[in-house]
């Protein structure tokens, strides 16, 4: 069994086996002619279920079959033009090529111990992104698992900068489509169950700031903390970007952290024709990233940045057997001391090949590639009277539902949206995302391939309509 540890003996078997599983995954992008085969569930878990993995084939190739088998026949490919639904993009060969270095090398990022370059390269790619956005010459950051990780730590820190004890006093506020981890973070913080306060968005899903000055008064009137301000630059749903400015503003008069989760707008920062879009970011006291959406990234590749270094302390704990106080005394970088995790993958390389390869203009180009053909993909549902589109897109989000002619029931085209979609994934396709708007079920691109064009889009609008024609049809047979 030795023979399968990775070392200087092993070297060519390494080689041969990682070549093998790289010619079968790049035959399986040669030939995917679709995003996803359509496989149910109940077709694919049985042949998942009915292997004894207490009886190894002890064959690389054998196991390669076995795997296209369980998995590779049957992955969703986003790479593919016609997958549009999540924010889920294509990745770049560079970062692949640093995934399978780190993956290989296997250095932990919490220690220099364990790291040494790595931890250097982390540090120097957190100054990199610290200076695009404009935070000043006290940033500093780690790098996490993803975004949901990022604004837990940033409202840590706003919890602790907030200085009480008195938890239940402390409030949140967010727009009332910032992402999900908000309130999962103020729950996990051990914030009470109203800490979160809504506030309302415009008719563009941004964050109305009246409202949040209403909010920010109404909250110290009633001898409350305003804790924190979650700003969003780029929401999941419509890639909206709150007015960063007059948050920052507001938070600056009421004495509250600002934190800017720019976990999908990130991209903007390469960006080189919508850079503007993100101005106010500077004036952020942390923000999410995260590469894994808009830097064409594999997953994971995110990080936290904050204004201030020192705020990181509140993440600090020493053990003497991994990072003793000492050692900051003799100036030795655990990036540990600024992480919630402990072990940690170096995903700070994949970002720092793409940079090397491609630089940051190549990256901002693939994202303003996306941001055009989003704004093509508008104007292509604001001229189809199948459609009803939400709002004009900032990013390359587009929310819409399908409006059957002869239909006025909403519950009935909620039903024929919600078929579509399912009918779509079945068929393998295509696949878009879902969502809902003021109650009603919508449908959603988000598009992140620079490989989609125009064609691609309104090919699967005229599948959607038929899906949904089909249900519909369908419908008023049975009804009949």
């Amino acid at each position: 069994m030795r023979s399968h540890l990775l070392n200087d003996t092993t070297a060519e078997h390494y080689r041969r086996s990682v070549t093998e599983g790289v010619e079968r995954v790049a035959a399986k992008l040669a030939t995917t002619d679709r995003p996803f085969t359509g496989v149910a569930v109940d077709t694919l878990a049985p042949r998942i279920e009915r292997i004894d993995l207490d009886r190894p084939l002890y064959d690389t190739a054998a196991v390669l079959d076995e795997l296209e088998d369980v998995y590779l026949r049957d992955a969703v490919y986003f790479h593919h033009p016609r997958y549009l639904a999540h924010l889920n993009c294509p990745v770049v060969i560079p970062a692949v090529l640093g995934e399978a270095v780190l993956s290989a090398v296997n250095s932990s990022l919490d220690t220099w111990d364990q790291s040494a370059g790595g931890t250097l390269i982390e540090r120097r790619l957190i100054d990199w992104t610290a200076e695009r956005i404009g935070l000043g010459p006290a940033a500093d950051g780690v790098f996490t698992s993803g975004g949901s990780q990022s604004n837990l730590q940033a409202l840590l820190l706003a919890r602790e900068e907030a200085k009480t004890q008195e938890f239940g006093r402390l409030r949140v506020f967010a727009s009332e489509v910032s992402h999900f981890s908000v309130k999962k973070s103020a729950k996990l913080l051990g914030l009470g169950p109203d800490a979160v306060v809504t506030v309302p968005v415009d008719h563009d899903k941004r964050m109305q700031t009246v409202a949040l000055a209403r909010e920010l008064q109404r909250c110290r009137d009633a001898g409350l903390v305003p804790m924190a301000v979650v700003a969003t630059a780029g929401t999941t749903d419509f890639g909206s970007i709150d007015p960063l400015p007059e948050i920052a503003e507001l938070c600056e008069q009421f004495g509250t952290w600002m934190h800017v989760d720019a976990a999908y707008g990130c991209g903007l920062l390469a960006s080189l024709k919508r850079r503007a879009l993100l101005d106010g970011i500077e004036r952020a006291d942390s923000v999410t990233v995260d590469y894994h959406k808009s830097f064409f990234q594999p997953v994971s590749s995110s990080a936290i940045l904050v204004r201030d270094a020192a705020t990181l302390r509140h993440a600090t704990y020493h053990a003497d057997y991994l990072n003793p106080r000492r050692a900051a005394a003799e100036r030795i970088p655990n990036q540990v001391d600024k992480s919630l995790q402990t072990t940690r993958r170096f995903d700070a390389l994949k970002l720092w090949m793409t940079l090397r390869v491609m630089g940051a203009d190549g990256i901002g180009q693939l994202f303003d590639e996306v941001c055009d053909l989003t704004e093509e993909g508008w104007k292509l549902l604001a001229g189809d009277p199948r459609y009803d589109v939400v709002v004009e897109p900032s990013l390359s989000t587009l929310v819409f539902r399908y409006i059957p002619a002869a239909v006025t029931d909403p519950a009935e085209i909620d039903r024929a949206n919600l078929y579509a979609r399912k009918a779509l994934f079945a068929s393998g396709d295509a696949i878009v995302a879902g969502t809902k708007v003021a109650g009603r079920h919508y449908l959603k691109f988000t598009l992140l391939n620079p490989e989609t064009q125009a064609s691609d889009i309104a090919a699967v609008l005229d599948l959607i309509a038929g899906h949904a024609e089909q249900y519909l049809g369908e419908s008023l047979d049975r009804a009949s």
